[in-house]
């Protein structure tokens, strides 16, 4: 009895039909494909290059640096891996992530710089807006708490709302408790990113310093500035070579016949974002293309969670507040959700069905009929089902608004500025409507190939760059190329790697150029940290050994 109670143990065991309490020895449960779940776990190991080890380094090192580069450098991914290096070092409460404008604070999980500050428009003195600052515990709590603050798109600040924000972070940190008295930014480790050869800031007032780099406080506010230059969103040389001299509005004959050949008078492929310097262009195209399609909509309704003024920010984010969809409607991913699979922000498909599907949508669905989850084909092949993602906004290492929706947006048209950040397989634009310096670059830096690119109108004088733009680029060109003499550039190219530069970046007042000295000699681990303690102490600069 005892041997026949054994056997039929392990027959149920290791039958195939009978459940089993081990689940690796469950035959019948059916896995869940990685395409139809694009939040599978990815460990893509990253290979970065000199220059973003140098970053990742400085970093590492408590340094404040600035991180520029022109369109598909990597400044976004380099930026989110700095971010959680940051909070390794400082611990999350007191790193604060920011952006310009809330559609980029949004996707890097920040907040405003100005919502982060507390000086709501920033319009009024800095004396004003300090008392705003302190009378505002909520804002004096996190510019006492911070230890390092990331602000991303500091191409759409101007020098004079930076000048007054350093100003008040370093009156409000100036106690003995933060011994960062006179320091620039108060002690706080400063990382800034951004292209200032792409859309500009927008001002208000005459005469104000219109842009970051025009700030009092720019030179001493890094101990390292850096120029991404390696592309990786494209691959063809004709390509990267037109990219790069309408960066600086500086064509040729040879990127003005190749810009000639993608002009087209023929009706756009479906296939091919419209891009629109203007948003009632965008809104009309596809709300035209939705009523032409003739098929039942369903509209999804952004369900939003937190207090103000938080919540503010999230409709200013690129998840719509509505999303009206159908069969044939075309849309574009507006997260990353599988980078494997390159289903990527910025990605176009179709809406191919709709199918039944109660887990986390009923939050979106105002109407009493069964909930339903759209089937998206993307141009790369591949089918999936699209479920709600959430956008959060974090303070101090706390999730304090969050907004969830279906990660789509109508892609038949998009907005130029919407579009910044973005990478497209295909687009159609019309260049002659483009309007104000670094239009054209940054809708055409959007494409990967040529053979992607359609034009329907061109006119070579929209092509042009800021002058001071240009003169802030070949200065910071000349700083790099003498290996960091200037003390805020740290960046050496005389090709000798045992070289070290120490920055002049000590208090909130403007130093002498010329009054920064270089120390130079091959490093050993001890001679690191004596640079470091010399970097960080309160002397103007740093002299030889």
């Amino acid at each position: 009895m005892k041997l026949l109670s054994t056997v039929i143990t392990a027959c149920r065991h290791f039958s195939s039909k009978t459940p089993s309490r081990n689940p690796k020895w469950t035959r019948n449960k059916k896995k869940k494909s990685k395409v139809d779940d694009p939040k599978t776990s990815e460990r893509t190991r990253i290979t970065w290059t000199d220059e973003q080890s140098r970053v990742l380094d400085a970093i590492s090192s408590g340094k404040s640096v600035f991180i520029t580069g022109s369109a598909g450098t990597g400044k976004t991914l380099l930026l989110q891996h700095i971010i959680r290096r940051l909070k390794k070092l400082h611990h999350r409460s007191r790193v604060f992530v920011t952006a310009s404008t809330g559609l980029a604070a949004c996707a890097i999980k920040g907040r405003t710089l100005h919502s982060f500050a507390g000086i709501g428009l920033g319009e009024d003195d800095r004396q004003t807006l300090l008392l705003k600052v302190i009378s505002n515990r909520w804002a004096y709590k996190r510019l006492t708490q911070a230890r390092a603050l990331v602000i991303d798109e500091s191409s759409m600040l101007d020098g004079e709302i930076l000048d007054t924000l350093e100003f008040i972070v370093r009156e409000v940190r100036g106690g003995e408790e933060h011994n960062s008295e006179n320091k620039v930014w108060g002690g706080i480790q400063l990382v800034v990113s951004g292209d200032f050869f792409q859309l500009p800031p927008i001002v208000k007032r005459e005469n104000r310093k219109e842009f970051a780099f025009e700030a009092d406080c720019w030179g001493s506010s890094f101990d390292m500035q850096v120029e991404l230059t390696k592309v990786f969103r494209q691959s063809e040389a004709n390509l990267v070579k037109l990219l790069q001299n309408v960066r600086r509005g500086e064509v040729d004959r040879e990127d003005l016949d190749l810009l000639k050949k993608c002009c087209t008078e023929a009706e756009p492929d479906s296939s091919a974002v419209q891009l629109y310097p203007r948003n009632q262009d965008v809104n009309r195209v596809n709300k035209k293309k939705m009523e032409d399609l003739k098929k039942p909509t369903y509209i999804y309704h952004a369900h939003d969670s937190g207090e103000d003024p938080w919540l503010g920010q999230l409709n200013q984010g690129i998840a719509p507040d509505e999303l009206p969809l159908c069969e044939g409607a075309r849309v574009m991913l507006c997260k990353n959700l599988s980078t494997r699979h390159t289903l990527v922000n910025g990605a176009t498909g179709t809406v191919t069905k709709f199918q039944y599907d109660d887990a986390g949508v009923s939050d979106l669905w105002k109407t009493e009929e069964r909930p339903m989850v759209p089937m998206v084909r993307f141009d790369s092949g591949l089918e999936v089902v699209i479920r709600p993602e959430a956008w959060v906004i974090v303070e101090g290492g706390k999730v304090v608004a969050s907004r969830k929706q279906l990660p789509l947006i109508l892609a038949w048209a998009l907005s130029i500025h919407k579009c910044q950040g973005m990478t497209l397989d295909s687009l159609h634009t019309n260049l002659s409507r483009a309007f104000g310096f670094g239009m054209v670059y940054v809708a055409l830096s959007r494409i990967r190939t040529l053979a992607g690119l359609h034009l329907s109108g061109f006119k070579p004088s929209k092509i042009k760059a800021h002058p001071k733009v240009l003169e802030f680029y070949q200065r910071f060109s000349q700083k790099q190329d003498k290996g960091g003499e200037d003390g805020g550039v740290c960046e050496d190219r005389s090709g000798s790697s045992d070289v070290v530069c120490v920055s002049n970046k000590t208090t909130g007042k403007d130093d002498d150029i010329n009054s920064s000295l270089i120390f130079r000699c091959k490093p050993n681990s001890s001679l690191v940290i004596w640079c470091n303690s010399i970097t960080k102490s309160r002397e103007r600069g740093v002299t030889t050994c």
